[in-house]
């Protein structure tokens, strides 16, 4: 029994060494703001702060981004209250495309549950993940195109999805400039989309219309763009979104099927724009 306490006197004396920083500086915030208890729980926060985040940051980095992917879609998914029908099937159908073995899915579905949760703080996986993607600039793009897409599953985002989206954007380092022209970016994708469905029923002239409109939003230049400035969003839009360079640079394998649907809407939308102007 003695053995017994010793060892645990000796596990628990090794967790405050490792997570000191967490404990200190949590300990002092706490004295200045409620003095003797205020240190106490401070200090308990911290630790327990510090070795969450710790344990983040020893995932790999595809672990990492895929724990991340799925707890921020659950937190996004039930920012408004519930979890809508269209918000699910999005969910269900990403896990799909990425062709999830049954061990994957089940991670995929806890990290998601996960992320639901009323308690549960973005910024334990976010804050990892920033470090993570300070010098990836394309992954951090297609995690904050896979966090939108899930929050405008249903048409549009709602006030408490917007806080969570912006919530994400601050970890990341995501300007406020830079999530609208994604956003605009995912809007004219899902009409090109269901514009490109209506064509092959009926292909009327308005439907061509439309269709060219959202093609120049999916490349994200205007109408009035040149040439030459079709092409360079374009070949911007395709290298950040090339798949074999985002799985090297920490994207999870099993997201490189999403990555290469990306690259295919991109390319179908120039290939559109550049029939249209007779481009060579």
């Amino acid at each position: 029994m003695n053995n017994k306490a010793q060892g645990q006197g000796k596990r628990l004396a090794e967790g405050f060494l490792r997570y000191r920083t967490g404990l200190v500086i949590g300990g002092m915030i706490g004295l200045v703001s409620g003095g003797i208890f205020g240190l106490l729980f401070g200090g308990f926060i911290g630790y327990l702060l510090e070795k969450t985040i710790r344990k983040a940051r020893d995932l790999s980095p595809q672990q990492l981004f895929f724990k991340a992917t799925f707890s921020a879609m659950g937190k996004i998914a039930k920012a408004d209250g519930r979890v809508s029908e269209s918000e699910i099937e999005l969910a269900r159908e990403v896990m799909a495309r990425m062709n999830l073995n049954d061990e994957a899915r089940k991670r995929a579905i806890a990290h998601f549950n996960e992320g639901k949760g009323s308690e549960f703080d973005l910024g334990i996986v976010l804050q990892p993940l920033a470090i993570m993607l300070r010098r990836r600039p394309a992954v951090k793009l297609m995690f904050i195109e896979m966090q939108l897409a899930i929050a405008m599953a249903d048409g549009e985002i709602s006030e408490p999805e917007l806080r969570v989206i912006e919530e994400i954007c601050r970890h990341l380092r995501f300007n406020p400039h830079e999530m609208e022209a994604v956003v605009q970016r995912i809007r004219a994708a899902q009409a090109f989309q269901q514009h490109s469905y209506d064509a092959h029923g009926r292909a009327t002239p308005g439907n061509q219309g439309m269709l060219l409109q959202d093609a120049y939003g999916v490349i994200g230049v205007s109408p009035d763009a040149t040439d030459e400035e079709v092409k360079k969003a374009w070949r911007k839009l395709m290298s950040q979104h090339h798949p074999d360079k985002l799985v090297a640079r920490g994207l999870p394998e099993e997201m490189m099927l999403l990555a290469t649907e990306k690259v295919q809407e991109i390319q179908a939308a120039y290939e559109r724009i550049r029939e249209a102007r007779g481009m060579r």
